[in-house]
């Protein structure tokens, strides 16, 4: 093929891919890369999934990966024409193996905020030799996230909600701070984020009943898997300080489901919309 027919591609590790488009199959490492490459109209050029990939579309595709257990040896059994992963991808020695391998290894920054969706899913239509495809569904996911955040129902104080990551089974509990990713939907939301607020600058932070007093959250957001993981609101309550919280007096929960609330994607209208629903009821 005509080496002008490839697109050269900036990697977020500071590296340049070229590739040649069409790929015949790709491989991303995280379930919100799997979701911008099926969104784009490629998910049948997908080979395999990251664990994190739960939509209904690629539930059909081999598991062959968790985002920070990769496995080379799997994925090079592929022969994928593309890999897509992110800089939290792991460990870099895999990710290393893989490129030494000659497969060109797309690294994308992860999600961080509302802000992200545009170039991440721009990063990808690029490396797929897709970018008006890409730009289409840039200004749809953008359009559709200003509509839901124009239409936050009119209240006289912002709630203050915490963002709590609950695996019970592993007796993980924490609160999220200023960089646990939530704030951009929080304060889409109408809210603010209680645990950044109360001065937690760090992603997440053992919860302690000193800290979730300090955080008063008038509403506690949680993903699906955690809630259940912890016996839904009745054992969330349990967990001390919980319970003594405006929140906790409340139960008043928040629950989105796990592979979709931080994504940063083409759902995230979707997200932001049940945020707002659950925390606001029908109001208008």
């Amino acid at each position: 093929m005509d080496a002008r027919s490839r697109v050269t591609v900036t990697s977020a590790s500071g590296t340049s891919l070229r590739v040649v488009p069409p790929l015949v199959t790709s491989v991303p490492l995280s379930g919100s890369l799997s979701e911008i490459v099926f969104t784009l109209g490629l998910g049948d050029r997908v080979a395999a999934r990251d664990i994190t990939a739960t939509f209904a579309q690629a539930k059909r595709l081999p598991v062959v990966t968790r985002g920070h257990d990769v496995s080379a040896e799997s994925v090079l059994s592929l022969e994928p024409d593309l890999v897509l992963a992110e800089t939290t991808t792991g460990p870099a020695e895999a990710v290393e193996q893989i490129r030494d391998a000659g497969v060109p290894v797309l690294v994308v920054d992860p999600a961080k905020g509302l802000g992200d969706v545009g170039p991440r899913i721009g990063a990808v239509a690029a490396a797929l030799g897709v970018p008006a495809a890409g730009e289409r569904l840039t200004a749809r996911s953008e359009q559709r996230i200003e509509a839901v955040r124009t239409a936050v129902p009119a209240h006289a104080d912002r709630p203050r909600v915490a963002f709590l990551y609950l695996r019970g089974s592993a007796s993980v509990y924490l609160i999220g701070g200023e960089d646990s990713g939530a704030g951009s939907l929080l304060q889409a939301a109408g809210a603010v984020d209680a645990g950044a607020d109360s001065g937690l600058r760090k992603d997440f932070t053992a919860i302690t009943t000193e800290a979730l007093a300090k955080a008063a959250p008038d509403a506690i957001l949680v993903m699906t898997k955690g809630l259940e993981s912890v016996g839904g609101v009745d054992g969330l309550v349990r967990i001390p300080g919980v319970a003594q919280t405006p929140a906790g007096m409340a139960r008043r929960v928040v629950s989105v489901e796990d592979g979709v609330l931080l994504n940063y994607g083409p759902r995230t209208d979707q997200v932001l919309k049940s945020l707002v629903t659950q925390l606001y009821g029908d109001a208008k």
